[in-house]
């Protein structure tokens, strides 16, 4: 029998490592969409900072100040 257990136990350790493997990939897969996200909020913000500040600009041409 120990051939048997030998064999089942390198084989629920290769099951282990591919499912770690495949959790990394996912985890890695999850922290790249997070990134992509982040950088679009970040640019979507930096757009609208930009929009207000031209409009507070030409108000203030408009106004005289």
């Amino acid at each position: 029998m120990g051939i048997l257990d030998d064999a089942k136990d390198a084989a629920q350790t290769a099951a282990r490592k591919a499912k770690d493997a495949w959790d990394d990939t996912t985890d890695r897969i999850g922290d790249k969409a997070d990134e992509a996200k982040a950088e679009a909020d970040v640019k979507k913000a930096e757009h609208d900072r930009d929009r207000v500040q031209n409009r507070n600009e030409v108000k203030e041409e408009l106004r005289g100040d």
